[in-house]
């Protein structure tokens, strides 16, 4: 009686380690970190031109590459579908997925996409096959990147992650975050500088195309901006506006993928913020930039008031020319396009050296209608992106009662 006992405890217990340990590789396979590359099965699309027109919708923000790709962010993902113009997103051409990290952040440079994660990793993935083509580790961001479902501040609005090209020709990917900031080679990741910087009171701004890297420095005293040489990490200059009170906040203007011609300064609440131009040097103040609603576009300001768009000289303000379209918004510019949408949410592209019109049509898809409000937009390789919101939306309503529909985003060829 007893040995029975005994050997049915012995038993139970064997049984009990067995399914412990098959809980444990379980628990293993599902939480440990992990990666999961799913790159492309067919051929690299062809590049599409279509003609001026509403292309289609989606529910998410895309990142055009190389004029034949859309690249998405999802909270874990990276992923493309193609072709650049199809009209719904498609069955993924290329996935790239990884575990417990979170995505915080993609640019993209010729063929090459880049990913940012929460634990600082950076990821490149080559956009012809979806393999990735290097690994670097960099800072981690400062805090966890709050998006709503559409993802456009992680592929449109990245912060702390920066494709700049160097005086050089060199493209530099340059990442900030956690006190630190590096940048690598985007050809292979190969790490060329890093540097220490004050944690908590440091704002990446971006880059400029004479290869310097802005950042607003918060550290020590009042609020400067801080050029730094993207090649070699070393501080070039540090620069107030003339007259700048004690805090300042600063955005670029007249940006292509590698780099910004310009800069807007402004304080606090401050309405009349000034435009500056920047080069090796430190920034030249340009008039013609001065104001929020100004684009700067192949060396013209771009205005649009009470219905007439202007385009100045940016260095002189010498008017080049004008062209009436009509109440709206000046939304977005790209090389060799200055793109409008009017209160009837008609998209009106002008060339920005002459003013010539070169397309206008309605931004309505299906029977979506054109009672919405434009959002956030993006415009690059002949295409604009916009999200449309619902009237007279609140900004702090939930993605509901924020966007006009599930598929919010308008995409056309202009």
């Amino acid at each position: 009686m007893g040995w029975t006992s005994s050997r049915r405890r012995i038993v139970a217990a064997v049984a009990a380690t067995g399914v412990a340990g098959t809980l444990a590789l379980v628990g293993y396979r599902v939480l440990a970190p992990a990666e999961v590359s799913t790159p492309a099965r067919g051929d690299y699309p062809a590049l599409s031109r279509p003609e001026p027109k509403v292309v289609g919708r989606l529910p998410v923000a895309p990142l055009i590459v190389d004029g034949r790709l859309r690249v998405y962010a999802a909270e874990r993902q990276v992923y493309a579908d193609q072709p650049a113009d199809g009209r719904h997103r498609s069955t993924p051409y290329w996935s790239y997925r990884r575990w417990p990290a979170t995505l915080d952040a993609v640019v993209a440079s010729g063929t090459t996409v880049v990913s940012r994660w929460s634990d600082g990793d950076l990821v490149a993935l080559d956009a012809r096959t979806g393999r990735v083509a290097w690994r670097a580790q960099g800072p981690e961001p400062d805090g966890k990147r709050s998006a709503r479902r559409t993802g456009s501040e992680v592929v449109w609005q990245p912060q702390g992650l920066s494709v700049i090209r160097t005086a050089e020709g060199r493209e530099a990917v340059v990442s900030s975050g956690a006190g630190e900031v590096r940048a690598v080679d985007l050809a292979d990741g190969g790490q060329l500088w890093r540097a220490e910087v004050g944690r908590g009171c440091r704002e990446p701004v971006g880059g400029s195309t004479s290869g310097q890297l802005l950042s607003l420095d918060r550290c020590a005293g009042p609020t400067v901006v801080e050029f730094r040489d993207a090649a070699t990490g070393v501080v070039a200059a540090r620069w107030r506006p003339p007259e700048a009170g004690e805090e300042l906040t600063a955005n670029l203007i007249g940006c292509v993928p590698t780099g910004c011609a310009g800069l807007r300064t402004a304080g606090p609440g401050d309405g009349a913020a000034r435009g500056w131009l920047l080069g090796s040097g430190e920034p030249v103040a340009a008039a013609a930039l001065d104001g929020a609603e100004v684009e700067l576009l192949d060396g013209t300001a771009v205005t649009l008031a009470e219905g007439v768009v202007v385009g100045r000289a940016v260095r002189d303000g010498t008017e080049r020319w004008r062209t009436p379209v009509g109440p709206g918004r000046l939304i977005a510019v790209q090389p060799g396009r200055v793109h409008l949408v009017t209160e009837e949410n008609e998209l009106v592209t002008l060339e920005p050296t002459t003013g010539r019109q070169m397309s206008r049509f309605v931004l309505n898809v299906g029977a979506d209608g054109t009672g919405w409000v434009p959002g956030r937009a993006y415009a690059v390789d002949g295409y604009l992106a916009v999200e449309r919101l619902r009237p007279s939306v609140d900004l702090e309503a939930d993605d509901h009662g924020y966007y006009f529909t599930a598929e919010p985003l308008i995409l056309a060829a202009t």
